[in-house]
């Protein structure tokens, strides 16, 4: 088995990473980190920090001699560095979003059909055990055609969570303060593209505005708790799905309903499907409603049941590494991970019309690119507050209150 030598930019989220990408046959040979304690605490997970090259400077980084390179930094900032190792035949894996502007989908595209090298979105929610049941089961063709389907990321957050707020909003200016709530949309989206092959053509979206609670301490700009996103699928089927949700209770649910019967997890139910048929379409030898955990059948069934996000982090690299070794076609290829991030993008853009209409564009066709070549406009400002060109809210003068932002500033403080 061929050693892909592998480079992690961003320690947070990436550091997650290091004993699968080594039990997967990779090694790691640079970091990227500005945070000199993560830096330490990944080389001694690492266990061989000799052979690792540490940057701070994602530019020096990006030229480092390697085989792949995985995008672990800011959610919106990942486009320009995987454009830049396709330009040099170094495979790409992305985390989260692909890209934070349509122009910079256009480029991606562009960039990873000129290279040699892969180009994979790390998306991991399509990879839980049951939303890879609900694949097996719609692939085998006994519930027939998708019609609807419906996607939920739910991840409220409580008010005296300072370790989450220290975690992942530890500055003013970080990005999460102005994501919008369709933004994080792919762990609500891509199971259901993953399970039923549909691609979307058209959004319309509308906010669910409720700020968060005065007890709340936050820097958030964001004032809404989800986005509603209806889309319009190139087979006529439609999705319902949210972005990054801040309602109900924490969990993610699917379900997808077909013309003869649907299938979902359960919420609450630990992983447990619910398969049903219509009276008239039960398939010989099953019963109409089934209710059972499913198992993962896999040679590597120990070590995905030890990895992250219900084994997806696991499937997540071994994916990769093996159309790196093999040259196959990854399952989130750069037109799966562009246009996610076209939906993304074009649903706020429905919030802030009032829910109208928008066009997903197909970047196979580069009369689709031209359209988006040069469209820039981001929600998110650089650290001086600058370089927004779209508000983040759908209602642009939000702002949280003086004493929530007080109150914000004494948690960061513990930093």
């Amino acid at each position: 088995m061929k050693t892909i030598r592998i480079g992690i930019f961003g320690l947070g989220r990436g550091a997650s990473f290091i004993n699968i990408i080594k039990s997967c046959g990779g090694e790691i040979v640079a970091v990227c980190e500005k945070d000199e304690k993560r830096t330490k605490k990944a080389l001694d997970k690492i266990g061989s920090p000799e052979g690792v090259t540490c940057y701070t400077d994602p530019d020096q980084f990006i030229e480092h001699d390697m085989d792949a390179v995985f995008l672990a930094n800011f959610f919106h900032e990942h486009a320009k560095y995987a454009i830049r190792a396709l330009e040099r035949g170094v495979h790409v894996l992305s985390e989260c979003i692909s890209n934070g502007t349509m122009a910079e989908g256009v480029a991606l595209v562009r960039a990873a059909e000129k290279s040699s090298a892969i180009y994979m979105l790390a998306e991991n929610y399509p990879y839980m055990k049951f939303n890879k049941e609900m694949k097996r089961v719609y692939s085998g063709g006994t519930l027939g055609k998708a019609l609807f389907a419906e996607g939920e990321y739910c991840h409220p957050v409580g008010p005296e969570d300072d370790n989450f707020t220290l975690t992942y909003r530890p500055y003013e200016m970080h990005w999460r303060h102005f994501l919008p709530r369709s933004y994080y949309i792919t762990h609500s989206l891509a199971p259901l593209m993953h399970i039923t092959g549909a691609i979307p053509k058209r959004v319309t979206a509308f906010p669910v505005y409720a700020p968060l609670e005065e007890e709340y301490p936050t820097g958030t700009r964001v004032g809404d708790r989800a986005a509603v996103i209806t889309c319009l699928n190139d087979d006529d089927s439609v999705f319902r799905v949210t972005g990054c949700a801040a309602w109900g209770a924490h969990g993610n649910s699917y379900r997808v309903c077909c013309t003869k019967g649907q299938i979902e997890n359960i919420r609450g139910g630990d992983g447990k499907v619910m398969l049903r048929y219509n009276d008239w379409d039960v398939p010989e030898g099953m019963e109409k409603v089934n209710y059972y955990m499913p198992e993962w059948n896999d040679p590597d069934a120990e070590k995905i049941a030890q990895s992250g996000h219900g084994g997806g982090d696991y499937l997540v690299i071994r994916n990769f590494f093996n159309c790196i070794r093999t040259g196959e076609k990854t399952d989130f290829d750069v037109y799966f991970a562009t246009t996610t991030a076209s939906v993304a993008i074009q649903a706020h853009r429905s919030v802030m019309s009032g829910g109208m209409p928008m066009d997903i564009p197909d970047f196979h066709l580069e009369e689709d690119r031209v359209k988006f070549e040069n469209d820039y406009d981001t929600p998110f400002p650089d650290l001086d507050g600058n370089g927004a060109t779209v508000p983040c809210c759908s209602r642009p003068d939000y702002l949280p209150s003086e004493s929530q932002l007080e109150r914000y500033r004494k948690v960061i403080s513990k930093a």
